[in-house]
């Protein structure tokens, strides 16, 4: 039998659900019985596949790579899961949605500048830099979300539940096992 696929990624976020998935300990082992992470922080694809059963998807949707990749894991995936408070509200990336996206810029990059004699002027970057959205969204604003997984960050037990009942091919009854915070 062929394993399953799970692809994993952070949008906006602080990568804090990453690290409450490797803190499933052992638990990755089972999950990895099952299934091969086939896109993630630590795997070399540069592209989402093609044929992903499981996407875990942290963070909130605030660029146009965000959603870009976002729409991405979508259309590639059968299932996707919202892993976190950021990716489930929004949370603390769509603080800044109360500022407009150039004036948010032209704080951050130009009157928080430390100017340095004989330097250029400081300006807001381009290169690089992925443009920002007008608002920093939860993941279900951009795309279809199967599965939500709350918590900041969500316990590494939820995590492994989530998945194990996926693998399986079931879908989590997450009532008692979760809370937001």
């Amino acid at each position: 039998m062929d394993k399953l696929k799970i692809g994993t990624c952070w949008l906006d976020g602080c990568s804090g659900c990453h690290m409450s998935l490797l803190d499933m300990d052992e638990g990755i082992v089972a999950v990895l019985r099952k299934a091969d992470i086939v896109f993630g922080p630590l795997v070399d694809a540069q592209e989402w596949p093609e044929g992903v059963d499981v996407a875990v998807i942290e963070g909130a949707v605030s660029s146009q790579d965000d959603l870009k990749l976002a729409e991405a894991a979508r259309a590639r995936s059968k299932v996707v899961v919202a892993l976190g408070d950021c990716a489930v509200t929004g949370n603390v990336p769509s603080m800044r949605n109360g500022i407009p996206v150039r004036t948010l810029l032209r704080r951050v990059y130009i009157e928080g500048a430390t100017e340095r004699p004989g330097s250029e002027p400081p300006a807001v970057p381009t290169d690089g830099v992925p443009a920002l959205l007008k608002h920093a969204e939860p993941l279900h604003s951009a795309i279809k979300v199967d599965v939500h997984v709350p918590g900041c960050p969500p316990r590494p037990n939820a995590i492994l539940f989530v998945l194990s009942e996926l693998l399986e091919g079931r879908t989590p009854d997450l009532g008692s096992k979760m809370r937001f915070g």
